[in-house]
C-alpha cells in the first residue's frame, strides 16, 4: 500500500520586473538593439509581436484603402505605426487619427479616432491585452478583423478598468459604420479577403 504524505502549500513568488519608459525603449532602438525584431511597448514592458503572414498583410492593406477612400482629407491612416499611450507604444495594424501631412513628423499621435488590429494567431491578446489598453487611452472605436472566425468584432464605450463596454460581431454579408462617419455604411465582406 502506497503512502501519500501531504504537500504544504508554498507561498507564491514575487519576481520585480524591469519597466522601461518611452524614452528607454526609443534609445534602445535608437542603437539598434532590436534590428531585425519586431517589438511594441506595452505597459513598460518590450513585446515581441507575430511575424506577419500574407493573409494578414493583405488584411491590413485593403482595410487601410477602405478607411482612406471612407475619410480622406483631415485623417491619417497610419498602418503599423507606433501610438504614444502612456507607458505604451503599441503598433497597431491601423490607426485612424485625426491630421494632415507633417503633424507627426516630431512626434507619435498620442490619441485615435479608430484602431484597428487584424488577428489570428494573436486573437485572445488583441481582445484582452490591446483592447484594455486601447480603452484606456480613451480610443473610442477598436476593430478587431478576426481571421479564424471571419468577421469583425467592433467595441466601443471605453471605460479605463474596464475595457470596452459594448461589442458587437459583424459577420460577412452584414455592414458596419464607423462612430465618425455614421452615414457611411461599410461592407464586412470589403475588410475580410
Amino acid at each position: 500500500m502506497a503512502m501519500v504524505q501531504a504537500m504544504e502549500k508554498t507561498p507564491a513568488v514575487t519576481v520585480e520586473r524591469r519597466r522601461f519608459t518611452p524614452e528607454e525603449y526609443h534609445r534602445m532602438a535608437e542603437i539598434g538593439l532590436f534590428d531585425g525584431e519586431r517589438v511594441e511597448l506595452i505597459e513598460g514592458e518590450i513585446v515581441q509581436m507575430a511575424p506577419i503572414g500574407p493573409a494578414h498583410g493583405e488584411t491590413v492593406t485593403v482595410v487601410a484603402e477602405v478607411l482612406w477612400r471612407l475619410f480622406g482629407e483631415g485623417y491619417r491612416v497610419r498602418v503599423q505605426m507606433p501610438l504614444s499611450l502612456g507607458d505604451s507604444e503599441p503598433q497597431p495594424d491601423i490607426a485612424l487619427v485625426p491630421g494632415k501631412p507633417g503633424d507627426y513628423r516630431d512626434a507619435h499621435p498620442s490619441t485615435a479616432v479608430l484602431v484597428v488590429e487584424v488577428a489570428q494567431s494573436s486573437l485572445e491578446y488583441d481582445r484582452q491585452v490591446k483592447g484594455l489598453l486601447y480603452a484606456r487611452a480613451g480610443i473610442p472605436e477598436y476593430w478587431l478583423v478576426n481571421l479564424e472566425e471571419r468577421c469583425v468584432e467592433v467595441y466601443r464605450d471605453p471605460a479605463p478598468e474596464l475595457g470596452y463596454r459594448w461589442r458587437r460581431i459583424y459577420t460577412p454579408g452584414e455592414t458596419l459604420t464607423c462612430l465618425q462617419k455614421p452615414d457611411s455604411p461599410i461592407n464586412v465582406d470589403a475588410l475580410l479577403v
